[in-house]
């Protein structure tokens, strides 16, 4: 894990703590463990997007297209970061937009949670939910997005953590420590 931006932490750093990566990436699994660790409410935008308008993700796609969906999901990113005290995982193409990317840094501390394409390409080859996924080759389309997408993840992240094989449990709790290691370190958070 790195803060490899070195980007200023919106205070306090215990404030929202905002999931970004790839679908497939545990942004819902861990965000939710995180939440119960460190006491706040999760959110997931997707399934808030998807309450909001009362359809799933794929029926949007397929009306609007991914460009109504993107303006969806940025308008659901604004509303749920004003919230606080919350862990919020984001859509993997939350980033897409500069607007969504200075909206989360602005806002809470982003986490990238990064996965190689084969764990992604392993823990999504049954999920029908996916629109971008459904295509004759999958792994070559998460590859492609992970080409994409990883340099606007690294942009956003105050801290980057590469997910293994741990239990969500044991990633949750490190990524806690990482945190109370950062805010000791931090000297807007001493003070």
């Amino acid at each position: 894990m790195s803060n490899m931006n070195n980007l200023p932490l919106p205070e306090p750093i215990f404030g929202n703590i905002i999931l970004v990566g790839l679908m497939g990436a545990g942004k819902t699994s861990v965000g939710k463990a995180l939440a119960r660790i460190l006491g706040k409410n999760f959110i997931d935008s997707d399934q808030e997007l998807e309450r909001t308008t009362g359809v799933k993700i794929p029926l949007i796609f397929e009306i609007e297209g991914e460009a109504g969906f993107r303006a969806r999901e940025s308008k659901t990113l604004a509303d749920l970061v004003q919230l606080r005290n919350i862990v919020l995982a984001t859509g993997g193409g939350a980033v897409l937009a500069k607007e969504n990317r200075e909206l989360l840094a602005a806002n809470g501390t982003v986490i990238y949670l990064r996965a190689p394409v084969r764990s992604l390409v392993k823990r999504t080859r049954r999920d029908r939910s996916r629109p971008l996924l459904q295509v004759p080759d999958p792994a070559a389309k998460l590859t492609a997005l992970y080409e994409q997408r990883d340099p606007l993840y690294c942009e956003v992240a105050h801290l980057i953590v590469d997910t293994g094989d741990q239990s969500v449990r044991v990633l949750a709790g490190q990524i806690e420590a990482k945190l109370q290691a950062l805010a000791n370190t931090t000297p807007a958070a001493a003070g």
